[in-house]
């Protein structure tokens, strides 16, 4: 049973620091550590470098990083927290910062121990306190582990801006009151326990760090909610060691990122594809036992390729592997990829009736290239299919894609699209899966089959989960900006109509 269906909805539960002791009324309520009863890692520094380089860029993670040393010997708890908090929050706009919500709990999931989680799980009411500021765990405690409170200080702020600083702890009040009715689970290193709260409790565990070196990572099929979207550049843990690699990695990848993007831009396909393989990069082809039923040559006109989206350059890739130029349609693309691309690009109004008639007119002038899910995803799941490629033609290619990454993600949802080939490109070995499957028997299109344009785009939604081992959905493109950005993905200028986010 999911742990978190015996819970209330979210809208119901409180949420103040103040009100956290209200819940430990409950008869069967449980107090933990954050950090030390969930994180299998004792130390808290390659959080805080996903917010130095996430929230503040390079320059502001080359200067936590080289403040880690004096952090490592002052410690993390106290002196050494406040110093990392200052370096990573000083200066950042509140109002736009998401990264609690958006990139932390990819990481968070990933350095949750098994042991730890199935001993917090077993209780219907959970009360979590943690030594983080409230903007990095509260997102995810709430959305990801069902918390009823959590117990976190706050950043102080001027402005608009925080100032890197901890508001002075408030004593809680309706502690005081309470006879102690509740478990609780603490770790004995981090001494950043809420005294006052836990001396009402009725019992307490402690964690020992020598338990937690045995712990296993919690299983992607356990997660109490899916992790399907998140946001952020980074593709790893940045710890010390991890930190200095990329460090000593820059240089020479921002020269061999620039170069790739040249060569794979501005040269014709056969030559570039060679150029990009010889400079670290890699693509897996895959086609069917009989490709001449499924994919034209290059004289026939007319193909619609269905991929699934990964990033900004699947169409590109396609073209490579086909050795043949293709056109694109796209909801959001920047002004500067769009100049640059070696292919054809159409941007989509979300006008049914004119995006159907411009796709239409390129399918007559060439073979085109659709991603139906609207927007990328990272995980292994697929968006909802729009269907409105199954109502051009018959002559339908599924095509699966997937890409692997080992330092940097070439999309994002709240940061600069125009970035994102650069970004991919600075992997040193990004490499890209592409599955031709079967193309679409008559009977399960719209034209010749006679069937519904919602049934041809799920049967390829299907086709394509099955071959990449990904799991279909029906979220959509708004559905992840309102996740990662708080927005629907689109924004309005004054006097004009709306436009994609860019």
């Amino acid at each position: 049973m999911n742990p978190c269906s015996k819970m209330k909805p979210v809208a119901e539960l409180l949420v103040h620091q103040t009100t956290a002791a209200e819940l430990l009324v409950a008869k069967k309520t449980q107090v933990f550590d954050f950090e030390g009863t969930l994180l299998r890692s004792t130390s808290l520094f390659p959080y805080f470098m996903l917010v130095a380089f996430e929230a503040g860029g390079l320059l502001r993670s080359l200067i936590l990083f080289l403040s880690y040393p004096l952090v490592w010997l002052v410690g993390e708890d106290q002196l050494g927290l406040e110093i990392m908090v200052f370096l990573c929050f000083f200066g950042i706009r509140k109002d736009t910062c998401r990264i609690g919500s958006a990139v932390l709990p990819k990481f968070f999931l990933e350095d949750v121990g098994w042991e730890g989680f199935e001993a917090v799980m077993c209780c219907e009411r959970k009360v979590a306190y943690s030594k983080l500021p409230r903007i990095m765990v509260e997102g995810f405690l709430k959305d990801y582990l069902c918390v009823d409170a959590v117990v976190a200080r706050e950043l102080k702020s001027f402005n608009g801006y925080f100032l890197g600083l901890f508001e002075e702890k408030k004593a809680n009040k309706t502690t005081a009151s309470y006879e102690g009715k509740v478990k609780a689970i603490n770790d004995n290193t981090t001494g950043t326990t809420d005294k006052e709260l836990l001396s009402h409790l009725k019992e307490v565990y402690l964690m020992l760090n020598s338990e937690k070196r045995n712990w296993h990572v919690l299983p992607r099929e356990k997660y109490p909610k899916p992790l399907i979207f998140h946001d952020g550049r980074l593709a790893f843990r940045p710890t010390p060691a991890s930190s200095l690699a990329l460090i000593i990695w820059l240089p020479f990848a921002l020269g061999l990122a620039i170069f790739r993007f040249i060569f794979g831009t501005f040269l014709p396909f056969n030559v570039s594809a060679p150029i990009l393989a010889f400079s670290g990069t890699r693509t897996t082809l895959s086609k069917p036992q009989n490709p001449l039923s499924s994919i034209h040559n290059q004289e026939e006109k007319g193909m619609l390729y269905v991929c699934n989206h990964r990033t900004l350059l699947d169409p590109l890739y396609l073209s490579y592997v086909l050795n043949q130029p293709l056109s694109a349609v796209t909801y959001s693309l920047s002004r500067f990829i769009e100049l640059v691309s070696p292919i054809k690009t159409i941007r989509l109004t979300r006008d049914r009736e004119k995006d159907r008639e411009a796709m239409g007119k390129l399918l007559k002038l060439g073979s085109l290239v659709v991603c139906p899910e609207g927007t990328t995803c990272r995980e292994p799941y697929l968006l909802r299919f729009s269907p409105l490629f199954a109502e051009l033609t018959d002559d339908i290619v599924p095509v699966a894609v997937d890409v692997k990454v080992s330092m940097f993600y070439g999309t994002t949802a709240t940061g600069h699209k125009c970035l994102d080939p650069i970004f991919h490109f600075l992997n040193p070995n990004p490499t890209y899966f592409i599955k031709f499957l079967e193309r679409l028997p008559q009977s399960e299109t719209c034209l010749g089959g006679g069937k519904s344009r919602i049934e041809v785009a799920n049967f390829v939604q299907n086709k394509i989960a099955n071959a990449l081992g990904f799991a279909c959905t029906s979220l959509t493109r708004k559905d992840k900006y309102m996740v990662l950005a708080g927005n629907e993905g689109v924004y309005q200028k004054p006097g004009s109509h709306c436009h994609n986010c860019q």
